[in-house]
């Protein structure tokens, strides 16, 4: 078999998981008004995604290493659509709360099986690549799902089973099934199930950089969705977060370009000036701020600072893949959810622009010491000296 099927089978399995993640976003506000809910209910449901994944990484993320890649990939297909199931039997904020953990569960399993995976067919020798391909893969699918169910409820108009749910309930199974027949190339090791991640020694800034990263990501996919739904815009939501991930995909052939510290350099510029442009459309309630904010924080988040990260962790680990990119993931979604459910309970006390303004403030005061810490420590102690 050549590579090219193998990677590109791996690849649409990877983007079938994700997909499942978002799928059910541009839905969140009639979930919550089935359990009359308000905006802190909204982002813990949207955060139990980490309440699985964490764990996840946290204690068996070194678990293909000893079962092998194919099987945690395929479980994390099934598992995305049993959440979804589920959310099309019992729609309400309990039921989005299970499913986002099962969702967790399955994207913990498949992005640290699957990046090792992908390194492994493509050689060791071709790891930015193969961190490529899987950082695109991803990056379409977590657009893709909002996007996919937005379409579909602007078609079918108000309904709890739209056809991007129809979609996943047929692919996913069949993917799983080939997921289980791809070639085994890994050569799986006599090791603990219970494996702690790993922190690749130079690695903490892009960590760093992808907890802030990601933090704006999860904003943007939670909390800015419901300020549109406040100003009549809530049919925007599926396109607002699929241009928060795919216009990362877009630029992530110029940051493979690039080496991964100007990458991550870019994306520390650009994190904050997107955020500063979508608040100031939301401000205004001018749509169109809030499309190309999010474009730009899109382009730091999954572009620049998402391939750049995961190149390096992948480059500084070369025994223990699976493990560093558990790591890497570990910063990233600390970021992801923390930041996003303090911000619902804000906006709940003080509204919801309120609690955008203080993230924006947050986030430029984090970047302006991240940055600075980074320099310091990557000037020599003589060059700092003589600098003096």
């Amino acid at each position: 078999m050549s590579r090219l099927i193998p990677v590109s089978l791996l690849a649409l399995g990877l983007f079938t998981v994700t997909f499942a993640v978002n799928l059910q976003a541009p839905l969140y506000e009639v979930y919550a008004a089935q359990s009359d809910v308000g905006a802190t209910a909204v982002t813990v449901a949207f955060a139990a995604y980490v309440g699985g994944l964490l764990p996840t990484l946290l204690l068996i993320g070194g678990l293909s290493d000893r079962i092998g890649r194919r099987v945690p990939i395929a479980l994390a297909l099934i598992l995305g659509t049993v959440a979804t199931a589920l959310l099309v039997q019992v729609p309400s904020w309990a039921s989005l709360v299970v499913a986002r953990v099962l969702l967790g569960i399955g994207t913990g399993l498949a992005t640290t099986a699957g990046t090792a995976y992908m390194t492994e067919i493509l050689g060791a020798s071709r790891a930015r690549n193969a961190a490529l391909v899987v950082t695109s893969a991803t990056s379409l699918g977590f657009g893709g799902g909002a996007l996919a169910t937005g379409i579909s409820l602007g078609v079918q108009g108000p309904t709890l089973l739209p056809a991007s749910y129809i979609v996943l309930f047929v692919a996913a199974p069949v993917l799983a099934l080939i997921a289980l027949g791809l070639p085994r190339i890994d050569k799986p090791r006599p090791v603990s199930l219970l494996r702690l991640p790993v922190f690749p020694s130079g690695t903490w800034v892009f960590g760093a950089a992808m907890a802030l990263a990601w933090s704006t990501t999860g904003m943007t996919i939670a909390v800015i969705p419901l300020e549109l739904a406040a100003n009549d815009l809530g049919g925007w939501t599926g396109l607002v977060i699929f241009l928060a991930i795919f216009m990362g995909f877009l630029c992530q052939p110029m940051a493979r370009r690039m080496t991964n510290d100007r990458a991550l350099a870019l994306g520390f510029v650009l994190i904050p000036l997107g955020f500063l442009v979508l608040l100031v459309g939301v401000w205004l309630k001018v749509l169109t701020f809030v499309l190309v904010g999010t474009c730009i924080t899109s382009a730091a988040s999954y572009g620049f600072t998402y391939l750049a990260a995961l190149a390096e962790v992948s480059l500084r680990a070369p025994d223990d893949r699976a493990r560093a990119t558990a790591g890497l993931f570990v910063y990233a979604y600390f970021g992801f959810s923390l930041p996003v459910i303090a911000s619902g309970a804000l906006a709940d006390m003080l509204g919801l622009l309120s609690a955008l303004v203080t993230f924006a403030a947050v986030q430029i005061t984090v970047t302006a010491i991240i940055v600075l810490t980074w320099k310091r420590r990557a000037v020599p102690p003589a060059a700092a000296f003589d600098a003096g």
